[in-house]
């Protein structure tokens, strides 16, 4: 069961995400130079985005670890090759923490000497104790990634399945708490905090339903990509590839709940300390993207993804994916874009893109890739050791 082959695509995929990694580094480089604030912004929004991906596929391993079902074992191995990338986040988290002076407005003493809001807080917001919550959110995450790598490895090597298996279950259940706790304070540390004078109770969870969008998308892609060759084909089915089309739809209807919620508190609050998110977000070209998400994240994905043949037909459901990728990355945008842009409660700022942020999401997201092709290659493609994927094994060669 050990002698799967690997998909001939995994090659081209690593050539051309470490050719990208490479030409964004040089970019960001060329930027550190010219403009070294801005890229301090834009490698930040890449930094959340692609990390978002990697929290994201480790969270639906812990769901799948709790529910079971053919379905995440079949891409239980991207999941976790992805999860086994953040090392190399916590890597490129180091421009963050060499330019929080340049990110949060928290971290400059004339900001906070001029502001007695923001010197309220400063017992949270400070710079030891938030490079201090940045290591222990990528502990948290180390240590339940290497304990899921471990225990799912140790059932390919033969161990006791049904003391491995309440391991792996045991691990969900505790794993989901700290995700939930460890991605709802880095999304305040990381994104929040950006505009230390607005909050939102609702935030978090914001994230982790985008985390687990962008990751699920993402993993629909792969399928889609390696499914054709061995050893996926030799297990992949329609009713595999509909259950996750079936998540998609729900992820998708779930980030549309959350952000309507968010936004239909603080509209109606009309409150000074939380509205202005939202006018600076609906205003100065930003109401543009807005309207993007409603169509694009939410609207078309929705009406395409009710349709049974199409989540039932990988290409065709990959494509949606990649749309409602796209989108993620627009959301993700619109969310920490205008405060990155400086205006901090102090007025409106339009919406203008620069091409470091394309460079540093090139960069991160190439980077990225190479390491998550690499740690897939690390181990069989299929988890031999359930009794699921072996029966289909074995029904192909017969």
């Amino acid at each position: 069961m050990n002698d799967l082959q690997e998909p001939a695509a995994l090659d081209r995929l690593q050539k051309g995400a470490l050719g990208a990694g490479v030409v964004g580094l040089v970019l960001c480089a060329l930027g550190f130079f010219t403009n070294a604030e801005q890229l301090y912004r834009s490698w930040l929004f890449g930094f959340l985005f692609w990390t978002g991906v990697a929290i994201g596929c480790l969270s639906i391993t812990l769901i799948h670890n709790l529910t079971g079902g053919l379905w995440g074992l079949v891409i239980r191995r991207l999941l976790e090759a992805s999860a086994r990338t953040l090392p190399w986040l916590a890597v490129l988290f180091l421009p963050v923490a060499f330019g929080l002076s340049h990110l949060y407005p928290w971290a400059r003493p004339d900001v906070v000497a001029a502001d007695p809001l923001i010197q309220q807080k400063t017992p949270y917001l400070n710079a030891p104790f938030f490079l201090a919550r940045a290591v222990f959110y990528f502990g948290v995450w180390f240590l339940i990634t290497h304990l899921q790598s471990r225990w799912s490895d140790e059932l390919d090597r033969g161990a006791n399945y049904l003391k491995t298996s309440r391991r792996l279950r045991g691990l969900g259940g505790a794993g989901l708490l700290l995700m939930g706790l460890t991605i709802t304070f880095s999304a305040v540390d990381w994104a929040m905090s950006l505009n230390p004078h607005w909050f939102s109770t609702v935030y978090g969870v914001l994230f982790m339903v985008g985390q687990a969008l962008s990751a699920m998308a993402f993993i629909i892609i792969c399928v889609a990509r390696f499914g054709g060759e061995d050893p996926l084909q030799r297990v992949l089915q329609k009713e595999q590839v509909h259950d996750l089309g079936k998540l998609l739809l729900a992820f998708v209807m779930l980030w549309a709940y959350i952000s309507f919620t968010q936004f239909l508190i603080i509209w109606a609050g009309n409150l000074p300390e939380e509205i202005p998110f939202y006018i600076h977000r609906l205003q100065g070209g930003w109401q543009y993207l807005a309207l993007a998400l409603v169509l694009f994240h939410f609207a078309l994905p929705f009406a395409v993804l009710l349709s049974r043949d199409l989540k039932r037909n990988a290409g065709t459901l990959a494509i949606v994916a990649g749309l409602v990728l796209a989108a993620r990355v627009i959301d993700l945008y619109w969310l920490v874009a205008p405060d990155l842009a400086g205006h901090h409660g102090a007025g409106a700022v339009g919406l203008h893109p620069h091409w470091l942020d394309l460079a540093a999401l090139l960069a991160i997201g190439g980077v990225w890739l190479t390491m998550f092709v690499r740690e897939l290659r690390s181990r069989p493609l299929l988890p031999v050791g359930e009794p699921e994927i072996k029966e289909l094994l074995e029904a192909h060669a017969s």
